[in-house]
């Protein structure tokens, strides 16, 4: 919730539109995320006339290596390589294998997998040939991350997003508003997601990696491979700053938190000013293991965008967390003042300018054309998530409306109990009895039991009022109302960032587009004998779920392709669907599935070129259509590979 009028909502946003224009303007420079593999010597699909000593692989960024990141198969499938795999003159962004002497003639296989620089798991295969190609048996398999490790290692990264924002914003509102248990449940609750989501993820990181399954999440060997590498230090170092929040956590809930008589004003200060100096420190190192294992730290200005990314994190987290605090305070009833909310309202609206500000520098870092703002799966989803921040600051403009319409009224004090008898509640019926008894029977002694429960009772009871008088408030309900809704759409907006931060950058797939197109040496090939043509029939079972698929691959032999892929109805007319996947499967290599990002064209046109398939034979071709959000069907089919 931020401090916007209606006057300075259209500047606001105008200024956004503006400043994302220049951003996607021309960029400097190249950059990337999610490693591609942009070029190999020996060449992929090249003859070379003797054994060379070494595979060497280029990056477009800097990968992490393991014992096993180039793997390297004769054409009998049996393993030649020798050595560790290790970085080339120690760049980064190169890999390289000795290559065992004395191999004979044909054609080899290298299968490599590593980890990006922000943290992600990249693999694939080529092959090259010695002396003249020949028929290959190896069998290729690429890590890929089991389905069950890959959605808890994906909620592991939600909820640990989910936990900053509630432990920074709820101790940002402490400190500058007011701090009732409500926010104390927000903090503390945000400390133990974080903690725990984060030991979950650093037990996920070895089978996310290495594409094993959730039984080797306590493999003690994959553990220590992973703390050896940038993004486990992160994991790690979260967690040792993790213990210093619940020292701060203490402080500032525990003796700050009350108002000490013994305590001067002065010493307050001086507490105060220590909380926020300490406050900021952990907080800053916090949003750093992120800023120092993902997109930040790879690709173009890695020195300036791990400390933007630091402030974006800080703004998220004060303005989202803080919103997170005040609807504690909001829905439990507890009495909030007028002034503290304009006061984290002023704060609000700050974060959001970082926000902005920092938003457009990552999103031209990122993204850098419109074509692939509009082109690619990270521009659509970095759209989707402008249009929630949109929607939350028409959200914030109503909020503020509704805060100049709060009042201060406080629940009436209760007046002091005499000590000359406990005050007694009887039904109706018990009232009666007691008259008949005679005023004897009234004026007994009441227990210390019954009198502690008699004011258990008069506690609810005026607890219930009390939060009655409050609800009557209509500022504070319409508040209430529109702070739920921001709430709402900032869980949404977190789900988004999360998926952002693990999908390949625009930028990062338009270069990978463009060195698959251009490719590498190539020893000039027999003519081809043609593309060929896969026609598949399709039936989601949805309402026009029906037609038919033509899939053209050109020139249909190992290397470089092309595809093509057009969609009609029943009726021959080309149709638009919503999603489209094509991949291929060597099944008896055990080589795939190689999957590629195809472009939207025309109407029902999609398109793919450098598709890279690494050897000939008969592989399976995989189509997957969806309709509609929930009408989807896969079809198999097989095609020859010359």
């Amino acid at each position: 919730m931020k401090t916007l009028t209606a006057g300075r909502l259209l500047p606001v946003l105008g200024t956004l539109l503006a400043a994302l224009l220049c951003a996607l303007g021309p960029g400097a420079g190249s950059a990337s995320a999610h490693a591609a593999l942009t070029s190999t010597d020996p060449a992929s699909g090249s003859v070379v006339p003797l054994a060379p000593r070494q595979v060497k692989l280029t990056f477009s960024e800097g990968v992490l290596l393991s014992a096993d990141s180039v793997r390297i198969l004769d054409p009998q499938g049996k393993r030649v390589d020798e050595g560790k795999p290790a970085h080339v003159d120690g760049k980064s962004n190169t890999a390289s294998v000795g290559l065992a002497g004395g191999i004979a003639d044909g054609t080899y296989t290298v299968a490599w997998q590593a980890v990006s620089a922000d943290s992600h798991p990249v693999a694939g295969a080529f092959t090259f040939s010695i002396g003249a190609p020949s028929k290959t048996a190896a069998k290729v398999t690429t890590a890929k991350a089991d389905p069950v490790v890959d959605t808890l290692y994906t909620t592991g990264r939600y909820a640990a997003y989910a936990g900053y924002l509630l432990l920074v914003g709820g101790c940002v509102f402490a400190g500058v508003c007011r701090s009732p248990r409500p926010v104390q449940r927000t903090a503390v609750g945000g400390w133990i997601t974080l903690f725990a989501a984060t030991s979950v993820l650093l037990l996920l990181r070895g089978p996310y990696t290495s594409g094993k399954g959730l039984g080797a999440a306590f493999d003690l060997a994959l553990l220590g491979d992973v703390l050896a590498t940038k993004p486990g230090a992160a994991l790690l170092s979260r967690l040792l700053l993790l213990s210093a929040a619940a020292v701060f956590l203490a402080v500032l809930f525990g003796s700050y938190a009350r108002e000490d008589g013994d305590r001067t004003g002065m010493e307050r200060r001086d507490v105060a000013y220590g909380l926020a100096i300490g406050g900021t420190v952990v907080a800053v190192g916090l949003a750093a293991t992120w800023a120092m294992a993902e997109h930040a730290s790879a690709g173009l200005q890695p020195w300036l965008a791990m400390p933007v990314d630091v402030l974006h994190l800080l703004g998220v987290a004060v303005w989202l967390g803080g919103l997170a605090a005040l609807l504690a305070v909001l829905w439990t009833g507890e009495p909030i003042r007028q002034a503290e909310v304009q006061r984290f309202s002023r704060l609000a609206f700050t974060s959001v300018c970082v926000l902005v500000a920092t938003g457009l520098y990552q999103s031209w870092r990122q993204v850098g054309s419109w074509g692939a703002l509009t082109g690619t799966e990270y521009g659509r989803w970095l759209l989707l998530k402008i249009a929630l921040v949109a929607g939350m600051v028409g959200l914030a403009y109503f909020s503020r409306r509704w805060t100049g319409r709060l009042t201060d009224r406080r629940p009436a004090k209760k007046k002091p109990a005499t000590a000359a008898k406990p005050v007694q509640v009887r039904t109706a019926g018990q009232a009666r009895s007691a008259k008949a008894a005679g005023p004897a029977r009234e004026d007994k002694d009441t227990s210390p039991e019954r009198a502690a429960q008699l004011a258990r009772q008069r506690e609810a009871l005026e607890k219930a009022a009390g939060q009655r008088r409050r609800d009557a408030d209509e500022g504070r309900s319409g508040l209430r109302r529109t702070v739920l809704a921001e709430a709402g759409v900032a869980v949404v907006l977190l789900a988004v960032t999360t998926l952002l931060t693990g999908t390949q950058p625009g930028r990062a797939e338009t270069e990978q587009r463009e060195a698959a197109s251009s490719g590498g040496p190539r020893t000039p090939a027999p003519a081809p004998s043609g593309p060929a043509e896969v026609k598949i029939p399709y039936d989601t079972g949805g309402t026009n779920g029906r037609g038919t698929a033509l899939i053209r691959i050109d020139p249909a032999r190992s290397g470089n392709n092309s595809l093509d892929v057009s969609v009609t109805d029943p009726a021959g007319k080309a149709v638009d669907v919503p999603e489209l996947e094509v991949a291929f499967t060597e099944t008896r290599k055990n080589i795939g599935p190689l999957r590629t990002s195809l472009k939207r064209g025309a109407a029902g046109r999609w398109q793919a070129s450098g598709f890279q398939l690494p050897m000939a034979g008969e592989w399976q071709l995989t189509l997957t259509v969806r309709t509609s959000d929930i009408d989807q069907i896969t079809e198999i089919r097989n095609v020859k590979i010359n």
